[in-house]
């Protein structure tokens, strides 16, 4: 136990993990140190025998759990993007113990007392606006968590809350093990015909790495259509392929969705919501289940006509109806005879290490003053881990920056942010952040060639790190993203501008072999080609978000009966069952929802883009990638964290409430 690097604070910069020196054999005795050093100080102040006073309560409460709070963050960005055996052993029980004891802490009814002492007497404390936001955060989290309920209540909330754990640990690995046998072994590499020669290269690296060699492999990614689709000639290898996406861990999924959804339904019941979406709504920025349905059922009529437009265009080219696995295909051969845009031809001006270094950090350096240096002399958890420093425009550090690109079989799909170190001046605390991304690993020797939409995921988890990075506050509580569910996507949207903007976009759109810069023609004939798709990807989130909220507005007590018929019927419902438009996840891979917390909440993505497009319209009417307008939206949003109330932050940068006509324009919808 002496030399379990988590049982000690880092020595390195910024308290960096020493990832060199762990082993999975580490977290389990360090999980059970540190729940037992964090029980003994609730426990101490929970039965201080002073008056409870800020200090010795909200305080206290902010500077215990530290050790927790150290193996923790390691461990959960660990089991995201590097579930090794060892990790995949523990994480049933380290999942059910955690959930224990946040109940423990929660439920603890001394402990509540006080706080709700403190919360009554609030206007006679004479605390600063974060402190008092801290306190009303502080009594709204435990009401939420339970604190209110009588003993029978408390006891049957635990023993929900340990099977929703439990559930939610079993969807995330079923989905692994389905995301690795659902990948499509090829023998031929005339299947392949119509992928770019970096990406028949990567498909037989990754054969290789799966032991496969000879062959090729498409793995799957977390979403439905994959990349590959809007490529690949032959179409049987597309339906194939389509269907090994769509069809994944049906068997072992779809039986827990339903647990997951009925068990968070009783949950809800039992503390007095009428649904899990009435719950989480409750304390977001949209206020109630109404605000959400309003805004999801107002988008789905004219994004379903979009998308019909878009089909009958797709047809006429494709000489007959097209099928889901064809839309893809064919909506790349519209783009080629409306705007000469061939996106497999783009690819290479998008060479990863431009993008990062001329793209994402050159944008930010224009707009806040940052600069990032890499930093090989430190470690990350896998060899693919790269290690930057962030420094302020005075020459400061701010934090570190780890990223991690490349697809592997023991990360999960998608693309994060995560923290290992969150801001705090009371506890002299500086950020560390991590991105995970999700791209195919190019052969050896081969650069990392980017389609657009990966290039703009790019920009959009660096403003996730940008918002932890920029986090100034005094309280650990409120660091970087701590904010509402609806809101957090926010600041990361925000930042997708700047990969097409004109300076920005002609540094790092470089044709990786000659340098040369991107045509201004195909720029201009790019942009206009983005806005046909607008239907599909809007119809593709939407029925997602809608199935999110059918799963979760089911009342307690109400059997959905079999996944993929509710399903069906639900989107049927909504007006959006699109047989060639599936959803960008279905039920029984919609880790978002039921292997992470996202559940009632993956309408945020479109509720934050609210938000983000009409901030992109005050950047433009403000002069756009100004130095003065960063400073604004740094100091007045980015910086806050959750320490003043979201709206307010945004009226403060906007100087009014948002408004949806800049979605609108955006998605074609207006």
């Amino acid at each position: 136990m002496t030399t379990n690097p988590l049982l000690t604070p880092s020595t390195l910069p910024y308290g960096l993990p020493a990832f060199a020196e762990l082993e999975d054999a580490h977290y389990l005795p360090a999980f059970e140190r540190a729940l037992a050093e964090h029980s003994a100080e609730i426990e101490r102040i929970a039965k201080n025998p002073d008056a409870p006073t800020f200090a010795n309560t909200l305080e206290a409460m902010e500077c215990s759990g530290r050790l927790l709070a150290r193996v923790r963050e390691v461990y959960d960005n660990q089991a995201a993007a590097h579930l090794t055996e060892g990790i995949q052993r523990i994480e049933a029980e380290v999942s059910a113990r955690l959930a224990a004891h946040e109940d423990e802490v929660h439920l603890n009814a001394a402990l509540y007392g006080r706080i709700r002492e403190l919360y009554e007497a609030r206007d006679t404390l004479d605390l600063d606006p974060e402190s008092l936001r801290l306190l009303e955060r502080y009594r709204t989290g435990f009401v939420r968590a339970g604190a209110e309920l009588p003993e029978e209540g408390r006891v049957r909330l635990r023993g929900l809350n340990a099977r929703i754990a439990a559930a939610s640990t079993e969807f995330g690995q079923n989905l692994l093990a389905a995301n690795k046998a659902g990948a499509l072994v090829l023998d031929d590499v005339a299947q392949l015909s119509g992928l770019s020669p970096d990406a028949v290269a990567a498909a037989a690296a990754n054969a290789r790495e799966l032991g496969h060699d000879g062959a090729w492999v498409l793995s799957l990614r977390n979403f439905t259509n994959q990349i590959e689709l809007a490529s690949l000639d032959d179409r049987d290898v597309r339906r194939r392929f389509l269907a090994a996406a769509t069809d994944r861990a049906q068997d072992t999924n779809g039986p827990l969705a339903v647990t997951l959804a009925t068990l968070r339904a009783e949950r809800a019941a039992l503390l007095g919501y009428d649904s899990h979406a009435a719950y989480t709504v409750a304390d977001t920025t949209a206020g109630s289940t109404e605000a959400v349905t309003a805004l999801l059922e107002s988008l789905v009529p004219p994004a379903v006509a979009n998308a019909r437009r878009e089909a009958e265009a797709l047809a006429e080219t494709a000489g007959g109806p097209v099928e889901a696995w064809d839309w893809a295909y064919w909506s790349e051969k519209v783009r080629k005879e409306r705007h000469a845009i061939d996106q497999a031809a783009l690819r290479p001006y998008f060479e990863l290490e431009a993008v990062l270094r001329d793209g994402v950090f050159h944008a930010a350096h224009e707009v806040y003053g940052i600069t990032v240096t890499e930093r090989p002399d430190l470690v990350g958890y896998h060899p693919d881990v790269r290690v930057f420093e962030v420094f302020d425009a005075d020459g400061s550090g701010i934090g570190l920056f780890l990223i991690d690109f490349f697809a592997r079989p023991t990360k999960r799909g998608g693309a994060w942010m995560n923290a290992l170190v969150q801001q705090s001046h009371l506890l002299g605390d500086r950020p560390v952040i991590v991105n995970n991304h999700n791209i195919g690993k190019p052969a050896p020797g081969e650069p990392a060639l980017l389609t657009f939409s990966q290039v703009d995921t790019l920009f959009h988890e660096f403003g996730h790190a940008l918002h932890g990075l920029f986090s100034d506050v005094r309280y650990p509580f409120f660091s970087g993203t701590s904010v509402p569910r609806d809101f957090v996507e926010y600041p990361s949207q925000v930042n997708e501008m700047w990969s097409t903007w004109p300076e920005v976009l002609a540094r790092y759109a470089r044709h990786h072999e000659t340098g040369e810069p991107m045509p201004d023609d195909v720029v201009v004939r790019m942009r206009e080609a983005a806005r046909f798709g607008e239907g599909f990807a809007t119809v593709e989130y939407l029925a997602a978000a809608l199935l999110d909220w059918a799963w979760h507005s089911l009342p307690a007590g109400t059997d959905p009966g079999d996944p993929l018929e509710f399903e069906a019927r639900a989107l049927a419902a909504a007006g959006i069952d699109l047989p060639a438009v599936p959803p960008r996840y279905r039920t029984t891979y919609f880790s978002h929802i039921f292997g992470s917390d996202y559940s009632a909440g993956y309408y945020s993505y479109i509720w934050s883009e609210v938000l983000d497009a009409d901030t992109v319209d005050w950047f433009d009417t403000h002069g756009g990638m100004r130095r003065a307008n960063g400073d604004v939206f740094r100091r007045e949003l980015l910086s806050r964290g959750g320490s003043k109330d979201p709206m307010e932050a945004f009226a403060a940068v906007r100087g009014r409430a948002p408004r949806v006509e800049p979605l609108l324009a955006r998605r074609g919808l207006g």
